[in-house]
């Protein structure tokens, strides 16, 4: 069961404390309610243990993902002979 309380002065959302088991049950609508400017408290029996809040505004350019491969290219030492004591240790010798 969900309590609201009052966080702050009347111009503010009032804020909505859940427990652990019902947010687990409802994190989606939850995570809706924080994107409309929510705050939600989720407690363990009556002590407040965490809080979902915005974390700002979200761009377009923050939901872009890069798809693909990554630009990268390997230092030309990349393939040098490793040094031998290097080599004793990825050879299982110390």
């Amino acid at each position: 069961m969900s309590a609201s309380v009052e966080a702050g002065s009347g111009a503010e959302r009032p804020q909505q404390v859940v427990k652990v088991q019902e947010a687990k049950t409802r994190l989606s609508s939850l995570l809706r309610e924080v994107e409309a400017g929510g705050e939600i408290t989720i407690a363990r029996g009556g002590t407040a243990v965490a809080r979902l809040v915005p974390v700002g505004p979200v761009t377009r350019a923050d939901r872009r993902r890069p798809m693909g491969f990554l630009q990268y290219s390997l230092p030309d030492t990349f393939f040098d002979d490793l040094p031998d004591e290097e080599l004793q240790a990825w050879e299982g010798g110390a």
